[in-house]
């Protein structure tokens, strides 16, 4: 079934990289550990020893596989160079063109490439590149979204574009629990790649308040306030919490570089200053006006009630996924 056997992992769950530095060794590792796809977020600038030492950490957490996420909107070369050589089971790519000389130098290190997409234009360039499965991504999404396609509309017609290359299709964008799981299957996806609902773990690196947030909150939006000098042409949807409904209006010419600082954190070893409007989400070391910084969520946060173990939420996953499908779905063997 779907929910098993992709690019030779246990299940077909995937961990999103979830940035700056959210998806960090621990929340890995638990969800490696779990037979899940796991997902590091290599740094938004280049740092390949910093992103060799996570890699080496999360070894020393589990003995299973797992990749490396990232954003190609960013200076990348040194740390794809660093992935390769580390020999991660999984690159994985976002925003920006997956080139074939790319997929090549990765196969050639026995490392496979997963891009992650967000229009029907872009999954048949990355097959045509020969990548080893393709994401999905809905404007459901949280973070940062590519495409401006629901996933339900857009996920068959890229299962259909793949059909009978052996690329395996990834649903992501809302799903957070067995339902949209199973849901992803029934439209051909044999996998589904989960952000908010990882972040939302015991083991994720994110600040406590805005952990909480996760479960206080259930509306989100497609914006474009946060990170607009930083990563132009980048929107996302974020929590509706009381500082962006305050902010959601700001004429466009407001940007983070006219904005005052209101917190600090360590992001990948470095220490930074958070600006209003930064887009930075706050991690564990985070402090100042946690309120006041961009919160990440997708449409599906309202599904959330628990902060979980990663080992969980990947439990109920395939255990509701199961149950789903044999109790409510299977035709009866008397008919």
């Amino acid at each position: 079934m779907g929910w098993r056997g992709i690019l030779g992992f246990e299940y077909g769950i995937v961990q999103a990289p979830l940035g700056p530095d959210i998806s960090g060794p621990q929340l890995v590792a638990a969800v490696a550990n779990a037979g899940a796809l796991a997902l590091l977020r290599a740094p938004d600038w280049e740092s390949p020893e910093h992103l060799r030492d996570m890699i080496k950490k999360t070894r020393t957490l589990t003995d299973k596989p797992f990749g490396v996420g990232v954003v190609l909107a960013f200076p990348h070369e040194q740390n794809i160079k660093a992935i390769l050589d580390e020999k991660v089971a999984v690159l994985q790519l976002y925003w920006g063109e997956c080139k074939e000389e790319l997929v090549l130098r990765a196969h050639q290190a026995g490392v496979k490439v997963v891009p992650q997409v967000g229009s029907i234009e872009e999954a048949k360039k990355a097959a045509d590149v020969g990548v080893d499965a393709i994401i999905v991504q809905g404007r459901e999404a949280g973070g940062h979204v590519i495409g401006q396609n629901g996933l339900f509309a857009l996920l068959p017609r890229v299962v259909d574009l793949v059909r009978g290359r052996n690329i395996p299709v990834i649903a992501a964008g809302g799903i957070v629990d067995e339902r949209g799981y199973v849901a992803a299957l029934a439209l051909g996806a044999q996998g589904v790649c989960l952000g908010t609902r990882f972040l939302a773990t015991e083991e994720s690196y994110a600040h406590p308040l805005y952990k909480r947030k996760l479960v206080e909150l259930s509306k989100t939006e497609y914006t474009n306030i946060f990170g607009r000098a930083r990563w132009p042409g980048a929107p996302q949807r974020v929590l509706k919490t009381p500082f962006f409904m305050d902010w959601r209006c700001i004429p466009s010419h407001e940007n983070e570089t006219n904005q005052p600082v209101i917190g600090h954190s360590i992001i990948h070893s470095v220490e930074k200053e958070i600006h209003r409007l930064a887009g930075t989400v706050p991690n564990v070391t985070t402090t100042g006006d946690i309120e006041s910084m961009a919160m990440y969520a997708g449409e599906g946060v309202g599904l959330i009630t628990e902060i979980l173990p990663a080992g969980e939420v990947i439990d109920r996953l395939v255990k509701g996924a199961k149950l789903l499908i044999d109790q409510k779905f299977a035709v009866e063997k008397s008919a």
